[in-house]
């Protein structure tokens, strides 16, 4: 660790790894809300947020195992089931109202076709407005887990949960 006088010690989140405050801010003065998506191994958890001086608060959210309501078999965490759980934020949040948010991915890098933009993609498709690039989203044949279907056997039934999803 750093010694001297004039060292000042990172915030907590920082020196944790959570947080990049730079990001955050930027982020904030925006005044929208935002899409907030975060990867884990076994889940995609996706949250519209919205900042508030005591504490973001947590409008509306959608968690990839909630696919089993729809039908989905398949695994929680691969691209198919982050395209439908962004449909469900995004169907989630027009119930709300909410039109236009923009994407925080947090301390993840982007790369081109990941998971994080395969849930941008489901949003967007919801209806929501988010700014974006088209080459980032993943390819159609992925999103239906054309790339699944050469290691498994089960059909992904993707287009007939999106309608679900859509209907519902």
């Amino acid at each position: 660790m750093a010694k001297g006088k004039r060292y000042r010690v990172p915030r907590r989140r920082r020196r944790e790894g959570k947080t990049d405050y730079r990001k955050r801010i930027s982020l904030i003065k925006s005044r929208k809300k935002r899409l907030v998506v975060r990867i884990q191994n076994n889940t995609i958890i996706s949250q519209i947020i919205e900042y508030n001086p005591k504490g973001d608060e947590t409008i509306t959210q959608a968690i990839s195992k909630e696919l089993k309501e729809y039908g989905y078999e398949g695994n929680y965490s691969n691209i198919p089931a982050a395209y439908l759980t962004g449909l469900l934020i995004g169907k989630r949040a027009q119930e709300k109202e909410i039109k236009e948010a923009v994407l925080d991915i947090g301390r993840r890098t982007p790369v081109k076709g990941s998971k994080t933009f395969a849930v941008l993609k489901g949003a967007v498709e919801a209806g929501m407005e988010i700014p974006h690039g088209k080459k980032v989203l993943p390819d159609e044949e992925r999103i239906k887990g054309k790339h699944i279907e050469e290691y498994k056997d089960k059909d992904l039934k993707i287009n007939e949960i999106a309608e679900k999803i859509k209907n519902k």
